[in-house]
């Protein structure tokens, strides 16, 4: 193993900070500007190199929702951060901790606008990173990265920018950088959280929504101990990205849609909302203003964004899980407090109905089919990383995610090509774990350069295309307001499994129902990563 004696340079004092952090495992698409950060390479770290940019930082992505912690992404100057950029987004959207470490050119060299010179290197990727920094000095870059680690991991957490000029690796090291452990959650206000143990106690009806920020803070169990405690009937949120409730519970709800009139209309039932780790509310299409006014709420969120810009409600602010196990503690202070009263049970909400899909008329296989299918075959364990927005309604009709820990993951801002790279992200994270990733044609085709990696590292993903040859969803929202004629939408012709064999992948294709099972069953089978490309009938007549 290469080691370093002494941080005599720059490069060596950020390696032995990286170790101490636990940031060896490095996402990356290396250019001329990050040689003298990569050159003699350290045998104790991993570089997992991906064919384009905005796949090295969606990879990044699921492999930081999987472990939930940091890790390092490491891009081209300028265009390369610029490539990347899309799932810069959904990573600030998502709350990825995200360290991005892009080059730049040489400080020798910047005053003359040189080539690969990114011109105000830190303004490029504002306002979807929570901190942006050039340092002042080379001397300066170790404790940059210090500081970037603890900005993306604090709560509310998302990605963190760093530029570092070509020349500062091999500048003479400054000071030595000690690593400071993470910084931890934090627990609500004590007064706020008494009042809405008191809200809780007084109600009939009750009902929670939870959103990605409880999975993701390793909440789950908390939240479901909640639930069954106040008998409160669970709603996932909006668009969530991840899935925060078993959604085979007794107690869950089902999934609120993205359009105010809809949320508002399936809470009326309750008397008191609790939203935990989730805006209140996401939404994606505008049909007017609502029916029925909103319930009571309360909205515990990390995010102070979150909590500023909510319509209605009480705010507190606090991480899921402290929030949970603060409230778990009031709400027994409550009952015990007040004689004769006690936490009011209601009766178990009845789960819904997760019904066999019809069998497809003519021969066309349907996405339902093929999810009622996964769900019989899919380990307790698996992770799901999903991405056809057209589909996204029949995937929670007849798979239901029932993982407690990180069961599903999906883009949380729409930008597209997340869950190819992301299903590598994360099986290359949980490596005792099953991912399976199904994937639109359309998403796909913004992320397929993933496929090599997963081939290069041999990470057993199962990756699923179900191809309608269109973007289906921009079809489906078009014409629901209005739009005719919309160019662009329809695709077709697409080889996906020709393209998984040219990057080294085994695949096949599957055009009748009749080998849905068989196929599926062989790819999960596959240590190797294995794709099934899954001719489709056209995406169903409403998303919402």
């Amino acid at each position: 193993m290469n080691s370093i004696a002494s941080d005599r340079t720059v490069r060596d004092a950020t390696r032995r900070l990286l170790r101490q952090l636990g940031l060896t495992t490095v996402f990356g698409n290396p250019g001329t500007t990050e040689i003298a950060f990569l050159t003699d390479w350290p045998d104790d770290f991993r570089y997992v190199l991906g064919l384009h940019e905005s796949v090295v930082v969606a990879m990044a992505d699921g492999y930081a929702q999987a472990t939930r912690r940091p890790v390092l992404v490491n891009l081209h100057s300028a265009g390369g951060l610029g490539h990347g950029l899309g799932q810069v987004f959904n990573a600030a959207r998502g709350h990825a901790p995200l360290i991005v470490m892009a080059g730049q050119q040489s400080r020798t060299l910047l005053r003359d606008d040189p080539f690969l010179g990114a011109t105000d290197a830190t303004a490029f990727p504002r306002p979807y990173v929570k901190w942006s920094c050039e340092p002042a000095r080379a001397q300066d870059v170790p404790a940059a990265i210090a500081r970037a680690y603890h900005v993306a991991s604090q709560a509310p957490r998302g990605p963190v920018f760093i530029s570092v000029p070509a020349d500062d690796w091999d500048a003479e090291a400054g000071a030595p950088v000690a690593a400071r452990p993470a910084i931890p959650g934090f627990a609500p206000d004590p007064a706020a959280l008494a009042a809405l143990a008191e809200a809780l106690h007084g109600s009939a009806r009750p009902g929670i929504v939870a959103g990605p920020g409880v999975d993701a803070d390793g909440a789950v169990a908390d939240l479901v101990a909640l639930a069954e405690r106040v008998e409160a009937g669970v709603w996932a949120g909006p668009v969530s990205p991840r899935c925060s409730f078993p959604e085979d519970h007794p107690l869950f709800l089902g999934f609120l849609d993205a359009e105010k009139r809809a949320t508002a209309a399936a809470l009326a039932r309750h008397d008191l909302v609790v939203v935990i780790g989730a805006p209140a509310f996401t939404y994606h299409v505008y049909r007017g203003e609502p029916d029925v006014p909103l319930p009571p709420l309360f909205v515990v969120s990390d995010d102070e964004q979150v909590l500023a810009r909510a319509d209605t409600g009480a705010g507190i602010r606090a991480t899921p899980r402290l929030a949970l196990r603060a409230l778990d503690e009031a709400l027994g202070s409550a009952a015990n407090g007040t004689p004769g009263r006690r936490v009011r049970v209601t009766g178990r909400v009845a789960p819904p109905v997760l019904a066999r899909p019809a069998g497809p008329a003519d021969g066309v296989i349907s996405a339902a089919e093929v999810y009622a299918t996964l769900a019989e075959l899919l380990p307790a364990d698996a992770i799901v990383v999903e991405e056809t927005p057209s589909h996204r309604s029949v995937l929670h009709d007849h798979l239901p995610i029932t993982a407690t820990d990180t069961g599903f993951l999906t883009t949380a801002s729409g930008a597209l090509g997340y869950g190819l790279p992301a299903a590598v992200g994360a099986a290359l994270a949980r490596p005792g774990r099953r991912v399976v990733a199904v994937l639109g044609d359309g998403s796909a085709m913004f992320g397929i350069q993933a496929l090599w990696t997963a081939a290069r590292e041999g990470t057993p993903v199962t990756f699923v295309i179900l191809d309608n040859a269109r973007y289906a969803a921009v079809r489906l929202l078009g014409e629901a307001a209005g739009g005719t004629g919309i160019p662009g939408v329809d695709l077709g012709g697409l080889d996906f499994v020709a393209l998984a064999q040219g990057m080294g992948c085994a695949a096949r294709y599957v055009t009748e129902p009749a080998e849905v099972k068989s196929a599926l069953a062989a790819a999960l089978a596959d240590d190797r990563p294995h794709l099934l490309h899954v001719r489709t009938d056209p995406a169903p007549p409403r998303m919402y």
